[in-house]
């Protein structure tokens, strides 16, 4: 007695610093959960440099938000936009927005202006090449006396022979956003566009921050929009993360309240007291909030999927509560609630053996949001079965508990359900089922698509499509990564790269490249280049010569223009680059020094699906060079996980048996042949309708196990039909099982609701299987007898 008493008071202890520890959490350091789905993906652990280019890539992305506000007449594109900025002005704090201003356009320029010599096409070097000197002559003249030939960026011998002009005009065609009217202006058919590029000074990804952003967005948007005429199209991460957040945030709520509902009204019919509710719901609270903080001080943050997987742990927790409360209600008065405990241990202790073996399953995964959730639910059922354990005897005593006509009803089922014995029909059963299970199985395909994690709204993924085809821009999960010894490696390395890319251009099976090297040619060809328009332009004899010939300009006029010209031919290197304004656009795709090696990104514009082949191919023989699909990539692992995941779950069958073999002997196979027979017919059912067989529904099959295990070790702890104890026990657990995780599976995230699918229907076939594999009782069965005479 003093023992027992001892322990409870020792859990009401380790509970208060739990309560102390969520209070201190959630109200003092105001924790937030994580929303940012990346941080469900597994981390290429291999390959550091190729898991930081991804980063740099989704980084850069992150925190920008791209608006483009429209309208078919350009006067009205340009005051609804200006309407736009300017409620967004007034949070400096939140937003920084660029400027397209003539200043700033002039200090873009000016860099390059000091480079100008090494600074041309890949084509204008094959035309200094091969053309003659008279070619040129021509060129310089035409330029010259032209009035529209072609932009001019200074005067006309800054760059007589327009090589300059025309590395200028391909930068400029990389995006087809253009400067107009102090704007950034893009147009297609029907609606002339001003292009609003912001930046975010908060992260993206932090709930508070979407709290403050998205109704300013909102507002802005609203202000814009007060012609019908007028269009606005919004794109950034943190729309999709915001709808994320809003959409888990709603499902936990739904799965959890649903979750305690059906417990409640199960109780409550069951035992027509509060106490039982008030106990289990105890015992729940407590694991939540003792998994919370132990998971909280295991990983220093929580992900908003492991909270909404977490609200599901409702459904399974509650086991060892009710099947105390279901053997307490059966006593006899004159049993001691500690001695009934002390019967009960070895049961309810294998029972929540199982279950985390179940919910490691999942920390076996190389996903830490899917490691965090096995590890979270395997501490919340050790928090509340410890709950039980500590509290429950002394809570709860011989006289507590009355049973009410559910529970009276529900039993009597029992004496009707068909018990499995070695006759004739049941191998002709057997075998139905072998058969109609192997061809359901046999239909099942498989989707390993990562996008399955994500299941963002219809507007959203119109905007973003809408968004991409008028800016041309380039996406960040499909990209060819290049590295070197050196920054010089590796941009000579990236101008390879763009030879073999080029014939895809000319094909149209891609629209273009952005590269550092584009704008930063390596030393080696500008040393190249500075020296081909040394020996073809602005020799002696040369173009420049015969250019001042025509127009009259003595010796000195074109020793002074040479000498200007070479002044400019000074190399540029990356460093000086990446220090300019000019570069901001740009520096997400120099990854620089990482790991001993300098990175760089060459990031693809127009690239569809059957393009992606050809891609892959292209770096072959070239040294550095490597192509990343990280969709690609992400879904492999998850193909090849989901058939490892298959081998865990025979394994973790092989586990559990052997746990049960001491206890059971002879009745071990009785406590897990029902949630084998279960898995078996899920499975034939998920392809008899068609499903296409994922991660998440093995994993759901592995968690499973350790649930249908439980009713398997009730039933067979009390193996006489005699004790209907047992049977209630299973049919409260599995119907509030099949409760949270049928909720689950209303998610509107596919992955979620895959799982929930194959947990509602295995739940379900397990709690009707279970009872056909106990053993007869001749006392049960005249009952019955007598029953079908009447």
């Amino acid at each position: 007695m003093a023992r027992a008493r001892s322990l409870a008071l020792l859990w009401l202890v380790a509970v208060a610093l739990l309560l102390g520890h969520n209070g201190w959490l959630w109200f003092v350091q105001r924790i937030v959960p994580d929303t940012d789905i990346m941080a469900l993906l597994p981390v290429q652990e291999r390959d550091p440099v190729l898991q930081r280019s991804f980063a740099h890539m989704v980084d850069a992305a992150q925190q920008r938000v791209i608006v483009l506000v429209g309208a078919p007449d350009w006067d009205d594109a340009r005051k609804a936009a200006d309407a736009y900025a300017a409620v967004l002005a007034k949070h400096p704090d939140l937003f920084d927005t660029a400027s397209a201003s003539e200043q700033v356009q002039s200090e873009w320029l000016s860099l390059f202006q000091q480079h100008r010599l090494v600074l041309m096409t890949a084509a204008q070097q094959a035309q200094l090449e091969r053309e003659p000197a008279g070619y040129w002559l021509q060129q310089g003249l035409a330029k010259l006396y032209a009035p529209f030939g072609g932009p001019k960026l200074g005067a006309w011998q800054d760059d007589p022979f327009g090589l300059f002009a025309g590395w200028m005009q391909e930068r400029a065609q990389e995006t087809p956003v253009r400067p107009r009217d102090g704007h950034l202006f893009v147009a297609d058919n029907d609606r002339q566009y001003v292009l609003l590029p912001l930046t975010l000074k908060v992260p993206a990804l932090s709930m508070t921050a979407q709290d403050k952003v998205l109704p300013l967005l909102k507002e802005a948007k609203a202000a814009a929009r007060q012609s019908p005429q007028v269009q606005v199209i919004e794109a950034g991460v943190i729309l999709h993360a915001a709808n994320a957040s809003s959409q888990a945030s709603g499902e936990m709520h739904t799965i959890g309240l649903g979750s305690i509902a059906g417990i409640i009204l199960l109780m409550w019919c069951t035992f027509r007291t509060l106490k039982p509710i008030a106990l289990i719901l105890l015992s729940i609270g407590i694991g939540c909030l003792g998994a919370l903080s132990v998971c909280w001080l295991l990983f220093g943050q929580l992900h908003l999927m492991t909270l909404v997987f977490g609200a599901s742990l409702i459904g399974v927790a509650q086991d060892y509560g009710i099947y105390f409360l279901c053997n307490r209600l059966s006593a006899s008065e004159t049993l001691d609630s500690r001695a009934l405990l002390k019967k009960l241990l070895p049961g309810l202790s294998l029972t929540l053996l199982a279950a985390v073996i179940g919910y490691m399953g999942l920390a076996l995964t190389p996903f830490p949001g899917l490691r965090q959730m096995a590890v979270f639910s395997a501490l919340g059922l050790v928090f509340a079965w410890l709950t039980v354990i500590c509290w429950f005897p002394s809570l709860i005593g011989p006289r507590s508990l009355r049973g009410g006509p559910l529970a009276r009803g529900y039993g009597n089922l029992l004496a009707r359900w068909p018990l499995l014995r070695a006759t004739r029909g049941t191998w002709i059963a057997v075998a139905v089922f072998g058969a109609v299970a192997i061809v359901g199985i046999t239909r099942l395909g498989a989707n390993d698509d990562i996008r399955l994690l994500q299941n963002p709204p219809k507007h959203l993924i119109d905007d973003q499509i809408r968004l991409s085809k008028l800016l041309d821009a380039p996406t960040p999960v499909q990209f060819f990564l290049v590295r070197g010894d050196s920054a010089e490696t590796v941009l000579q390395r990236e101008e390879a790269l763009k030879r073999r890319l080029d014939p895809l251009i000319a094909a149209g099976r891609l629209s273009g490249y952005q590269a550092m090297s584009n704008w930063v040619p390596s030393l080696r060809l500008q040393a190249q280049r500075r020296a081909l328009v040394d020996a073809k332009l602005l020799q002696d004899a040369g173009p420049l010569a015969a250019i001042a010939q025509q127009t009259e300009e003595d010796a000195a006029w074109v020793q002074a223009t040479a000498t200007a010209l070479r002044a400019a031919g000074t190399p540029l290197d990356i460093d000086t680059f990446l220090k300019a304004p000019a570069s901001e656009p740009w520096r997400h795709l120099w990854l620089g020094r990482e790991h001993g090696e300098v990175a760089s990104i060459v990031a693809l514009r127009g690239l569809s699906m059957a393009t992606v082949p050809a891609l892959r191919a292209l770096p072959e023989g070239m040294q550095g060079v490597q192509w990343v699909d990280k969709v690609d990539e992400i879904s492999s692992v998850l193909g090849r996980y989901r058939q490892n995941m298959g081998w865990v779950v025979l394994g973790a069958y092989g586990v559990v048996f052997a746990l049960l073999l001491p206890r059971y002997r002879g009745r071990a196979w009785r406590v897990i042949a029902p949630t084998a027979i279960a898995s078996l017919a899920t499975l034939a059912i998920l392809g008899y309708t068609g499903q296409h067989l994922q991660l998440f529904h093995v994993l759901a099959l592995m968690l499973l196990l350790g649930v249908g295990v439980d009713y398997g070790i009730f039933m067979q702890e009390h193996p006489e039909r005699s004790d209907t104890t047992p049977w209630l026990a299973v049919g409260l657990s599995a119907a509030n099982t099949i409760l949270s995780f049928g909720l689950l599976g209303l998610s509107h995230t596919p992955a979620l609701q895959a799982f929930g699918t194959t947990m509602l229907l295995g739940t379900l076939l397990v709690w009707l299987a279970v009872p056909c594999f106990g053993t007869s009782s001749p006392l049960l069965k005249a009952n019955a007898d007598a029953n079908g005479k009447r």
